[in-house]
């Protein structure tokens, strides 16, 4: 039986497994399936989503719609990209079916949201609101934030321990890679728990909320590659100092000691003390120095070679080479026999 939230029908549980059987799916952990099959657990999602109805809602993962049709009474329109074909195929039949009123609003892609480059349409997504799938939450949500700068705001749903990792700041236990690569696009915090039970088939573990707000990033863009760089460096070896970590990135121990006192960090601080802003320092630090390096070797190139001109002008010219010439041989000759 469908339910109603924000004057739009929800899922129940007879209809996910229905439309399930209908589409010949069975959820699989390859790609990350569990589907809710809760109508509150979807009203939660999408109030704490805080979409206008001015948004353009992009939702990686749709399934079997159950959180499509909640998205779709609250937004203006949704884009949904699924890698499954099957569930891509359905999900317009599901919305055309359950809230036909609101199927003109949906966009249906299949595509591997981990790749997708560019949405159908004249009007760019300014939310994501998703249920990702586990085994690939972070690199979908770090490409969509990456490629889709019209993203302004959003909620995810992940594993707890994802969403802890995810929301986490300097110092704590489980800050690492994924908190400051997405803390380089957006303010991101943790906005609540969800049980297992209210998915099929249920999870082992428990879910988490992640909202996120975009800001601007703590350097320029063209920058953003050799921060993410200094970040993969700085946490593959967390226990050891800066300027050990570093020093593959740098090109050794020095020059990583050198490039972090100039980014005013002590060598000896551990990456798991650094936020966002103070790695876009060291990568920022590494540039001024290579291009300072660079213009000093320029100059000493410049200056070598007019010290060559200017010493070549002033030989006077009998003392200049001039390039030898091979000596005239006479013409053998031939003498005539007597």
């Amino acid at each position: 039986m469908t339910d109603q939230s924000l004057d739009g029908p929800l899922l129940g549980p007879a209809e996910i497994r229905e439309l399930a059987e209908r589409a010949g799916i069975r959820p699989t952990k390859t790609l990350g399936q569990n589907f809710v099959i809760d109508p509150n657990t979807i009203r939660r999602i999408v109030a704490t989503a805080h979409l206008t109805s001015d948004d353009h809602v992009l939702e990686v993962g749709p399934g079997l719609g159950s959180l499509t049709l909640g998205l779709l009474a609250a937004s203006s329109a949704v884009t949904a990209v699924e890698i499954d074909p099957p569930l891509a195929a359905q999900l317009p039949e599901t919305v055309e079916r359950f809230y036909p009123e609101a199927a003109s609003r949906l966009n249906m892609v299949l595509d591997d949201a981990a790749r997708v480059t560019a949405l159908p349409g004249d009007t760019p997504p300014t939310a994501l609101v998703a249920n990702l799938p586990y085994n690939v939450a972070v690199p979908v949500l770090l490409h969509i934030l990456e490629m889709f700068p019209t993203v302004r705001h959003g909620l995810v749903m992940v594993q707890d321990e994802v969403a802890d990792r995810l929301a986490a700041g300097p110092g704590s236990r489980v800050y690492g890679v994924p908190s400051v690569k997405a803390n380089w696009y957006a303010a991101v915090s943790k906005a609540g728990v969800i049980g297992k039970n209210v998915f099929w088939p249920a999870p082992k573990i428990a879910s988490g909320l992640v909202r996120f707000e975009r800001r601007d990033p703590p350097a320029d863009e063209s920058l953003r590659k050799e921060v993410f760089a200094v970040i993969d460096a700085a946490f593959a070896q967390r226990r050891k100092t800066l300027r050990a970590a570093l020093s593959g990135w740098a090109g050794s121990g020095a020059r990583a000691e050198e490039i972090l006192r100039n980014a005013g960090i002590n060598p000896g601080e551990r990456g798991e003390k650094l936020d966002v802003k103070a790695f876009a320092r060291i990568a920022q630090a590494a540039a001024t120095i290579a291009q300072a390096q660079a213009q000093a070797q320029a100059q000493a190139q410049a200056q070598a070679q007019t010290k060559t001109q200017t010493q070549a002008a002033a030989q006077p010219d009998h003392e200049r080479k001039t390039p030898a010439t091979p000596e005239t041989q006479p013409e053998p000759t031939t003498e005539n026999p007597a």
